[in-house]
């Protein structure tokens, strides 16, 4: 495609078939609505590839590959999964063929790190992550979507931000991915940019507003994003019971170490020494949490204010 990248890879449908091992079942990383993920080695055996094909019989799914390629060709941050190909093409079967290739997230989908039933005996490492590795990522989505919402001349609204979407490099650096949803929605940056195009999410991770019309903003990603930190550091779906926000708010400030994951009341009875200053540091970041995910959208925090979980992080900071 004119006008991405000059150092674009260009791959053709018999490369990437090859990369995946012929889109394998060993290779296959996860799968969605829209498409299959799939780890790819290239000849030299030392770049790693993540391969989304599209499932093009799947209604959207072509609509979703134009949406991504839009939304992340004028794009780039740190925090944000890189794009290094995409692939237009069709089979051996003479069939269409759509793909993106993106760089591959070693320590895979935070998904997996927080909920132990989806990580496989050969990667159980899923749940043990520290209180500051938490909030490292924490801090790294919050650059991500801050970046999407006024990093750039237009407002980008990612509309699908939840663990699975969250991929980790081999420095536990969280990276934003798959923005099949997103939407471009101003030129000119707002608080409460926004869009009468409608859009679908995950359920647990929608706004309330979007369930009522068909308008998209940035509030709605920080929703989201209040949603996934309280499950990064509760261990609890929003799907599970009761809502996440309610169950938080009953719990602060009091109870709070009532419904922590069990590992970060673990690492917190094993540090005596500073166990008020992490227990203060939950209780904040908790807040935010719960003040992300407000009922109306103008309740919200802005994301430009989370980046104070910086000084949390550095209190917490375990020796």
């Amino acid at each position: 495609m004119p006008g991405f990248w000059t150092e674009f890879l260009r791959l053709s449908y018999a490369d990437l078939l090859k990369a995946t091992g012929g889109y394998s079942e060993a290779n296959l990383i996860g799968s969605g609505g829209f498409g299959s993920v799939y780890k790819g080695i290239l000849d030299d055996g030392k770049k790693m590839l993540a391969v989304k094909v599209l499932k093009l019989d799947v209604k959207g799914a072509s609509r979703s590959f134009l949406t991504e390629c839009i939304a992340l060709r004028g794009i780039r941050h740190r925090n944000l999964v890189k794009i290094l190909s995409i692939c237009n093409s069709t089979d051996y079967q003479g069939e269409d063929f759509k793909a993106l290739v993106y760089e591959f997230m070693v320590k895979g989908s935070l998904e997996k790190w927080l909920h132990q039933e989806n990580s496989d005996e050969e990667s159980a490492e899923g749940r043990n992550l520290s209180i500051v590795e938490r909030l490292s990522i924490a801090i790294d989505i919050a650059f991500a979507l801050e970046y999407l919402h006024c990093g750039t001349d237009s407002s980008i609204v990612h509309g699908d931000l939840k663990p699975s979407n969250i991929l980790l490099d081999d420095t536990m650096t969280a990276h934003l991915g798959d923005f099949g949803l997103a939407k471009i929605v101003s030129s000119i940056y707002s608080t409460h940019d926004s869009s009468s195009i409608a859009i679908k999410g995950t359920i647990g991770y929608i706004p309330p507003e979007y369930g009522m019309s068909d308008m998209v903003s940035t509030a709605g990603d920080v929703y989201s994003y209040g949603i996934f930190l309280l499950e990064m550091f509760t261990n609890r779906r929003p799907t599970d019971g009761e809502g996440l926000h309610d169950f938080v708010s009953r719990a602060l400030p009091s109870q709070v170490m009532e419904v922590v994951d069990p590992f970060i009341l673990l690492e917190y009875n094993q540090h005596d020494t500073n166990s008020s200053t992490i227990k203060n540091g939950i209780i904040y970041v908790l807040g935010i949490g719960v003040a992300c995910s407000k009922e109306l959208p103008g309740d919200r925090m802005l994301m430009t204010d989370v980046r104070e979980l910086h000084k949390i992080k550095n209190a917490c900071v375990v020796t």
